[in-house]
């Protein structure tokens, strides 16, 4: 990515420059914005309190080569990894923290990333 983002966020929302988002989204090595596919992760629900990010989720990453994996996982970090999504993650230099926190680190990053924002809990 070559411009410089600047993305912000509150309980329910994310902006990545000049669009808002309601829904969890990614931001992309080249910069391109997609909405997060919960749906694939949706049969973990009913083992874990939130619905977690798992390795189905992240099969892009391997394709778009990251140098670090930044995981906003939700104002309060309630939103969860499956063990095999944190193995993924792991191949890669990774920062999972809340949502504000790691939109500060996006705001500041220099490396080649791929973010996922959790915009609630």
């Amino acid at each position: 990515m070559t411009d410089k983002m600047i993305v912000d966020s509150q309980f329910g929302w994310a902006s990545v420059g000049d669009m808002k988002f309601s829904k969890d989204i990614i931001i992309h090595v080249d910069g391109k914005i997609t909405e997060r596919q919960t749906e694939l992760s949706a049969g973990y629900r009913g083992e874990y309190f939130h619905l977690p990010l798992s390795e189905r989720e992240l099969e892009f990453l391997d394709a778009e080569k990251p140098e670090v994996v930044i995981i906003g996982a939700g104002h309060k970090a309630m939103m969860t990894l499956t063990p095999r999504a944190k193995e993924i993650i792991e191949r890669y230099d990774n920062i999972v923290l809340s949502t504000p926190r790691a939109l500060e680190q996006i705001n500041r990053e220099n490396r080649r990333f791929v973010a996922i924002i959790h915009v609630t809990c």
